[in-house]
């Protein structure tokens, strides 16, 4: 009889456990995606739209209080709400993440230059805002190296909007066919965007492809980068791992 309880024991024992490690489980994927929906959700960047500020490789926090709560706040876009609660506007310079107008899906990081209202243009790559000139300062070139090892150079400025806010941008090709636009009229309840690698950036530019940003599909504000790879080593490479972080972006405000 003695047998027979220690085995019922052991097995009532090992049901407690199971059920406790299911609990904690849910308890942690429950925290989890409040945690990615109310306060950081992470993201990696796949292309280099924007350059230099974000390279491809670079995995960043971005904020999802910081423009309040709309439904793209929610995972898959599942949330109940209609337009924003907790509403804080943009400041021009803020890069943020927003859905894709064009499919409400694709997630995208810009750079938002125009406010409701605003009338933007380009020209010979100077960006024009309501009028003004957008105060730019050439730097020295930037160098990058492509996938074949070949070194280039990239004019570079330093953009300052009108707040003060201040960023680096590339613009190799002054006569590029986005480098000299028609007038934008930003309309209300919307936002201009534009990477900060002018010559190569699908943006609101684009106005088919990208076009005026919805106010409600604002997913947050990029805040800090919390690693860096240049993707040179591979994921069985395990040797190679230390070679190709980049360490010195760790940490990185934006």
């Amino acid at each position: 009889m003695s047998r027979i309880k220690r085995i019922f024991s052991g097995r009532h024992a090992n049901g407690n456990a199971f059920w406790e490690t299911l609990r904690t489980v849910l308890y942690a994927m429950v925290i989890a995606v409040v945690v990615r929906t109310c306060a950081y959700e992470p993201f990696n960047i796949p292309s280099g739209s924007m350059i230099p500020t974000l390279l491809v490789g670079d995995y960043l926090f971005v904020s999802k209080f910081s423009y309040g709560y709309s439904r793209y706040s929610f995972p898959y876009g599942l949330g109940i709400l209609s337009g924003r609660i907790w509403r804080t506007p943009p400041k021009r310079g803020d890069v943020a993440v927003f859905k894709l107008p064009r499919d409400n899906e694709t997630d995208y990081i810009k750079r938002i230059v125009g406010l409701p209202g605003d009338k933007l243009q380009v020209l010979d790559g100077v960006l024009y805002i309501n009028g003004d000139m957008v105060d730019r300062v050439r730097l020295e070139d930037y160098v990058y190296r492509d996938r074949f090892g070949n070194h280039h150079k990239v004019k570079q400025y330093l953009e300052t909007m009108s707040n003060g806010r201040s960023y680096r941008v590339l613009d190799s090709d002054p006569v590029g066919s986005l480098d000299n636009t028609p007038v934008y009229v930003v309309p209300k309840g919307h936002y201009f965007a534009m990477g900060d690698n002018r010559d190569n950036s699908s943006d609101s530019r684009v106005l088919r492809q990208v076009g005026y940003i919805p106010d409600e599909n604002l997913v947050g504000r990029a805040e800090i980068l919390f690693f860096s790879t240049n993707g040179s080593a591979r994921l069985w490479q395990v040797w190679r791992w230390p070679f190709s972080i980049r360490y010195l972006r760790f940490g990185t405000l934006l």
